[in-house]
């Protein structure tokens, strides 16, 4: 069982940065990969990236100039980086993490999100 808490999200202008936590506990995290998602209202849920325990890592190529995914493994916790923030990028964003590096929303487990609002 994993447990995943998200903080980080607010308000932001358009073309200013946000960094994103997912902190996590439970046995075995480091089985897992971590993914982040996001969904803006009437839209489906959008993958954003995943990392693994080695740091490896995929980013949707529409946001991996502008998004970067890292973590700290002494405290378990999984960042995402967003610079040049768009008002489209205004969304529920989501961490989750499963066994399987998946770029679709099959995950095990799920944290309860975080709301970014970019502003023009």
């Amino acid at each position: 069982q994993v447990q995943l808490v998200e903080s980080g999200g607010g308000l932001v202008q358009a073309g200013g940065s946000l960094r994103l936590s997912c902190a996590a506990s439970g046995r075995d995290f480091a089985a897992y990969f971590t993914a982040w998602f996001r969904q803006a209202p009437g839209k489906e849920r959008e993958f954003v990236g995943f990392i693994g325990w080695s740091g490896s890592h995929t980013i949707s190529d529409s946001m991996k100039s502008r998004f970067t995914i890292s973590r700290d493994n002494a405290k378990n916790t999984v960042y995402l980086q967003m610079n040049s923030l768009k008002p489209e990028d205004t969304a529920v964003y989501y961490c989750a993490a499963g066994r399987r590096a998946l770029q679709d929303p099959r995950y095990d487990y799920w944290g309860q999100g975080t709301q970014v609002t970019v502003s023009s």
